[in-house]
């Protein structure tokens, strides 16, 4: 390869760079190379010369710090070696003349600067492109799969053990760099940045933000009821798009949110959205869980509260990145007075379900 590794726009990664990056780290792309969906990060299928086909991640800059996401990392292999089925970044070794350096899990300190080093045999993230901001990006094996059948009691009963597993080892380590899941971190600090930064139309500024402030202090008030819950490493965004079916079972993909949280944060979002239909589920899912790992049900009480967070998340997660062209694409809808006309009347409905 020819090209200077200069980095493109993140928003604009382009076919030859990519290649090229992975040269730097001694993968040799046969330039057949596929994007996949993924919003916060650029995410590619590659086809190498060797025959295998791999997942390439470029991690979106300020998002994650190097120890943050070397710690996602670490948790991956930390699962992988249990033969828990995770999708785990594989070892990256740089080569001599690719401009590219590579920092492991085992290189993470703890000093002030908390940097990832670079040196040893090799790692799981990589660092190429020159100057004091080099793209970041890690390399996984293709693991392909298909949408869990949900419908099916065994299926999410599969997935409650499975989780159980996940939870297990989660307990029994933590997370030095990665946040915790609380009403501040997905609730307040979103809340408060919107208010400040976000072009809310003035017809519904007043009202949005009265909303949401009695949201949150209901969500707060239910969060400090089961204080004392145990918190663990979780997944974060176990949604259905993240777990794919194999003949084998499930398996998770995606870490990119791995986070401190109460167990429940696992399992919410795999319930379907009707009532009848959630409380069937749920019964599944804890049936599998508690075969393996017993389960709080006063987490239960953060269901509701859950839900409410990361409504107010999602809605800062737009619109700090609408910069980037795919946002505004995807979310045609987003920041017009008819979307927070909306997201009040959703959370005043929240704060009703939160009262019950």
């Amino acid at each position: 390869m020819s090209t200077s590794p200069q980095p493109a726009a993140f928003t604009d990664l382009r076919p030859e760079q990519i290649l090229d990056a992975l040269e730097a780290v001694g993968l040799r792309g046969d330039g057949r190379l596929l994007q996949l969906n993924s919003f916060e990060n650029r995410v590619f299928q590659v086809h190498l010369e060797s025959s295998e086909v791999v997942v390439v991640k470029f991690y979106r800059p300020g998002r994650w710090t190097d120890e943050q996401i070397l710690e996602e990392h670490q948790f991956a292999l930390e699962l992988q070696a249990q033969d828990i089925p995770v999708v785990a970044p594989l070892t990256l070794h740089a080569t001599a003349e690719g401009n590219a350096r590579v920092a492991g899990p085992a290189n993470l300190t703890e000093g002030e600067s908390g940097c990832a080093s670079a040196d040893g045999p090799g790692g799981t993230l990589a660092f190429w492109g020159p100057g004091p901001s080099p793209w970041r990006f890690s390399v996984s094996p293709r693991k392909s799969g298909r949408a869990p059948e949900l419908e099916d009691p065994e299926v999410v009963r599969w997935i409650g053990r499975f989780l159980a597993r996940l939870h297990t080892l989660g307990a029994g380590g933590r997370f030095a760099h990665r946040p915790e899941l609380s009403p501040q971190t997905l609730g307040r600090t979103p809340q408060r940045w919107l208010s400040g930064h976000a072009d809310i139309p003035p017809t519904q500024q007043a009202a949005w933000e009265s909303a949401s402030r009695r949201a949150l202090d209901r969500v707060q008030a239910l969060f400090d009821t089961v204080a004392d819950v145990t918190m663990l490493r979780l997944h974060g965004d176990a949604h259905p798009g993240n777990i794919l079916w194999r003949p084998e079972g499930p398996h998770v993909v995606d870490l990119d949110d791995a986070r401190t949280g109460p167990a429940v944060q696992d399992l919410w979002m795999l319930l379907p959205g009707d009532s009848d239909g959630a409380q069937r589920h749920l019964r599944w899912l804890l049936e599998g869980y508690e075969s393996i790992r017993d389960f709080d049900d006063r987490e239960l009480r953060l269901i509701e509260p859950l839900r409410t967070l990361r409504m107010i998340h999602h809605s800062a997660w737009i619109a700090q990145r609408w910069v980037d062209p795919a946002f505004p694409a995807a979310f045609p809808h987003f920041g017009t007075a008819a979307y927070w006309s909306e997201q009040t009347g959703q959370l005043l409905e929240q704060l009703e379900r939160m009262q019950t």
